[in-house]
């Protein structure tokens, strides 16, 4: 008899998704069961049917798989933020390795893939120097503070996340009291009411300095001398501002800042470059694990001292700061005018004198520079470029230049491993030769995986003689 909605069922849980669900099959049909682990036999209810698969929900755990653990966290099936934290941390770091590899075969057509073993974390836990928390209300109406559930605005009380900073629920405790104290309204999302709509914490872990920025709907914070006072008894408490967003929006940083004590930023290291970081700034969040990739690029590159760079999206101008150290000219590109603000700064800061930087979109800069070099008849030259794009990829245009350009290198930072797949089939089939590619895992006890890659730019393309004929370790086209 065919299962139907509700239903309940035994299954045993054969893989894993690439967002962390369990999958096993029942009866020849393929089921995706949320917080369900590979090895895991289990009951499961009936939630959504197609003609060939379905989607279930865990109801029990009958035989648990020996890479279970005891997670950390009681809120972690819930909250959207630790999908695999109930796998044990070997086997995470081998699913992550994993899911390159398969993204890289499936979506690149790639072969031979030459695969390094991917960096992890000693301490897989405590590693996020941001933090945006939501507030609201429970439903006896107090005030509360935590995470989104996944895929829901319903807050998830927790003010002291595994993956969080210490120093969080010190915070928290001192804002939740702060509001109650003086009746201060959190943010109600359906009626556009009330004030405090997020607490954002930022920390750097090298200096060892705090920030808290409060997203309000309005334009003061009344009473913020008293908040004030308890906050900068916290040690190491550098800058405390508000940021105003009356949108009705899901966005949770409006245009706005500023700073009510202290100084606008805090700072931190990555190496020995040291960047000042404001409450709107994008900056990795795992400071130990950026290190590590920041590395790994560096070798990639492969530097002598003479070398022309283009990071593109390169946000507050980590990745170019870092490179600038070891060659002769770096350009940044990124659409954000903030960050080139910061990265600008950032260059002064480190007394950087050898870094440019460039508002816009990557994919109209660098074709850009590209025509306009070709027009004064010149060649548009870059000996290594660096992209570390969203999740969404490259832009078609910033690939045909790239390859226009063909730069001996290109050193690929991707924190999607589907989109580096595609952007690669394209990039190798137009003469570029995959090399080396890492996984570094910057979101322990997530489904997400950061992945560096080396492309080498080959002397000749061997002529296709077929429409699958293709090159070693190039993809199958």
């Amino acid at each position: 008899m065919a299962l139907k909605k509700n239903d309940e069922f035994v299954i045993d849980i054969e893989d894993m998704s690439v967002d962390g669900e369990g999958i096993g099959k029942y009866e020849g049909m393929t089921f995706f069961v949320k917080d369900a682990l590979i090895g895991d036999t289990v009951r499961a209810k009936v939630m959504k049917l197609k003609k060939t698969y379905g989607y279930a929900r865990l109801m029990e755990i009958l035989k648990p798989s020996a890479d279970r653990v005891d997670p950390v966290c009681r809120f972690h099936r819930q909250c959207g933020g630790c999908q695999i934290q109930a796998l044990s941390y070997e086997k995470q770091l081998e699913f992550k390795q994993e899911k390159v590899e398969n993204n890289l075969r499936r979506i690149g057509g790639f072969r031979n893939i030459p695969m390094e073993p991917i960096i992890g974390m000693e301490e897989p836990f405590h590693y996020r120097n941001k933090a945006q928390f939501p507030v609201g209300k429970d439903k006896e109406g107090h005030i509360i503070t935590g995470f989104y559930a996944g895929r829901t605005h319903q807050i998830i009380p927790n003010r002291d996340c595994a993956l969080g900073i210490p120093a969080n629920k010190e915070i928290l405790d001192i804002v939740i009291d702060f509001m109650e104290t003086y009746q201060i309204e959190p943010y109600d999302e359906m009626s556009g009411t009330g004030l405090v709509r997020h607490i954002l914490i930022r920390a750097g872990f090298q200096t060892g300095e705090l920030m808290v920025c409060l997203i309000i709907n309005g334009d003061e914070l009344p009473h913020q001398e008293a908040l004030i006072e308890k906050l900068t008894k916290i040690k190491g408490m550098t800058s405390i501002s508000v940021n105003r967003n009356t949108k009705k929006s899901n966005v949770i940083l409006g245009d706005r800042t500023k700073t009510i004590w202290g100084q606008p930023y805090i700072t931190d290291y990555i190496g020995d470059v040291k960047y000042q970081i404001s409450p709107v700034s994008f900056f990795q969040v795992n400071p130990v694990q950026t290190k590590a990739m920041y590395d790994l690029a560096l070798e990639y590159a492969d530097l002598s001292g003479g070398e022309v760079l283009w990071d593109l999206y390169c946000g507050i101008g980590t990745i170019s700061l870092f490179l600038a150290q070891k060659a002769e000219k770096v350009y940044g590109v990124e659409i954000i005018p903030q960050a080139i603000e910061d990265a600008r700064k950032n260059a002064a800061v480190n007394e950087i004198q050898n870094a440019e930087f460039f508002v816009g979109k990557a994919e109209e800069i660098l074709p850009e520079f590209y025509e306009k070099e070709k027009a004064a008849g010149k060649k548009a030259y870059a000996d290594v470029i660096v992209v570390d794009p969203p999740r969404k990829g490259c832009d078609t245009k910033l690939l045909e230049t790239i390859l226009k350009m063909a730069p001996s290198k290109v050193v690929y930072v991707s924190c999607d491993s589907a989109t580096l797949a595609r952007d690669l089939k394209i990039l190798c089939g137009g003469g570029y030769q995959l090399k080396r590619v890492r996984p570094i895992d910057n979101f322990c006890q997530s489904t997400h995986v950061e992945v560096v890659t080396l492309l080498q730019r080959m002397s000749h393309i061997r002529e296709k003689t077929n429409a699958h004929s293709c090159i070693r370790c190039a993809p199958i086209v």
